[in-house]
């Protein structure tokens, strides 16, 4: 099948990748010239494992392909996925812009009958107003040219992207055309070879699923956080509950992990826009609105711990920070915790030396002008000259180091664990004073 996918980014890239590898023809348009003369390359702009092998694979077959020929590339697929930024605007709602101008291109260069699927995070609504866009553009060269509109979110996770696309939970497809549907059935027919995983519903409670799933996820992280903060009053042990309450079948241990607040370029952003589209409609959902506050507030939670061992002021003090991706096998920090900490931190004097596995070379761009964090190569440089260690992403070499070294270098022996990725039993045994999120120790 003919494919053009619209926008490279990281839903974009690995969705055309992986078609590509299923046999597909993938054309690739993003209108970042630099971005595409560094895919021809081979070069990866995202940091997705596995995904660089995938892509370089398929060019070299030619079943992938990068441009930015608008014309060429709503001429060479049927199906036409928009997955663009939906960045958030200043009042939180989605900004729709680039949608909008990916569906205006198809309008004004289709020839012939076309599927456009929104694959990018919408509101509810979109659809009709990419199917309002494309019908003004035919109407501007009178051609009369079928076509259909229709949803289909993505389900992918940062740092596991490929597995989700390869072996889909589900596949939404939100639609009412059985031209457009049949179409669909066969995209992903490879996908869903051992059971039925496509589930057709109205192209406006796709859109919607979409943003639900999102705020449900980041609800019961929000929710966990504050048993977290709770248990911590009263002497409980946040692990011990979640532990507890995930042996309930109806409840599960999924996303139940207490934790310095959620990042990222989903969650964040699908939670204000869907609080602002849910108050457009004239009901506000006040739960949401919660979740929200809570997460914002949970990311300073580390940054207090910090200051009260250690006093208000931390000029002079040199803290060590592992992590700075908002979570582990991605280098995105868009919202993430870390960000929060270290401008924690600076305010109160103190300097960083930071360490990701995957970030830093984001984290340099980000950091350039601020004197106040070091963006070192290893987790051991970080430790150099540190007082203590702050841990901020659940990253798999921090899971279990050499607890020995680590003292050996820390000015005080202090760790504090904003993913509760230790034992406080085993560290109180080696001397070390532990903060973890809601644990007793």
């Amino acid at each position: 099948m003919n494919i053009t996918v619209i926008g490279t980014g990281y839903v974009g890239l690995v969705t055309g990748a992986c078609l590509a590898d299923a046999g597909n023809s993938v054309f690739c348009l993003d209108v970042d010239e630099r971005k595409i003369a560094s895919l021809r390359q081979g070069k990866i702009p995202i940091f997705e494992p596995g995904l660089e092998p995938i892509v370089q694979r398929n060019a070299a077959a030619g079943r992938l392909q990068f441009s930015t020929d608008v014309a060429a590339s709503v001429a060479h697929g049927e199906l036409q996925l928009i997955a663009v930024g939906t960045p958030p605007g200043e009042d939180g709602s989605a900004d729709m812009q680039y949608v909008l101008a990916a569906a205006r291109s198809i309008g004004k260069h289709m020839q012939s009958y076309k599927v456009v699927a929104t694959k990018s995070t919408v509101p509810v609504g979109t659809a009709d107003k990419v199917k309002e866009t494309i019908d003004l553009e035919l109407q501007k060269r009178a051609a009369r040219i079928d076509f259909s509109v229709v949803s289909n979110p993505e389900f992918l996770k940062e740092g596991a992207a490929l597995e989700d696309f390869m072996r889909p939970d589900r596949v939404i497809i939100g639609a009412e055309d059985e031209r457009a549907i049949a179409l669909l059935r066969q995209l992903y027919a490879p996908f869903q070879r051992n059971r039925e995983r496509i589930l057709i519903m109205s192209v406006r409670s796709a859109e919607l699923t979409k943003y639900a799933a999102n705020a449900m996820l980041a609800t019961r992280i929000s929710f966990m956080n504050e048993i977290a903060n709770m248990a911590e009053a009263i002497g409980a042990d946040v692990e011990e509950v979640r532990r507890g309450i995930g042996a309930d079948p109806r409840i599960g241990y999924q996303f139940l992990y207490a934790g310095a607040g959620f990042g990222g370029s989903c969650f964040p952003k699908d939670v204000k826009a869907l609080c602002k589209s849910a108050a457009e409609a004239g009901q506000p959902l006040h739960v949401l609105a919660a979740v929200e506050e809570v997460n914002e507030a949970q990311k300073h939670v580390l940054g207090k711990k910090i200051r009260k061992r250690l006093g208000d002021s931390l000029a002079g003090k040199c803290i060590a920070l592992w992590g700075l991706a908002f979570k582990a096998n991605t280098d995105d920090m868009r919202e993430a915790a870390s960000l929060v900490l270290i401008s924690d931190l600076a305010a109160a004097g103190a300097r960083i030396r930071a360490y990701d596995p995957a970030a830093g070379a984001e984290a340099r761009k980000l950091f350039e002008k601020n004197k106040s964090i070091e963006i070192v190569e290893s987790a051991a440089a970080a430790l150099e000259g540190a007082d203590a260690l702050a841990v901020i992403t659940e990253w798999q070499e921090f899971r279990s180091p050499d607890f020995a070294a680590i003292k050996a270098k820390l000015k005080i022996p202090a760790i504090f664990d904003g993913r509760n990725l230790y034992d406080p039993k085993v560290l109180r045994e080696q001397g070390f004073e532990y903060f973890p999120i809601g644990r007793r120790t």
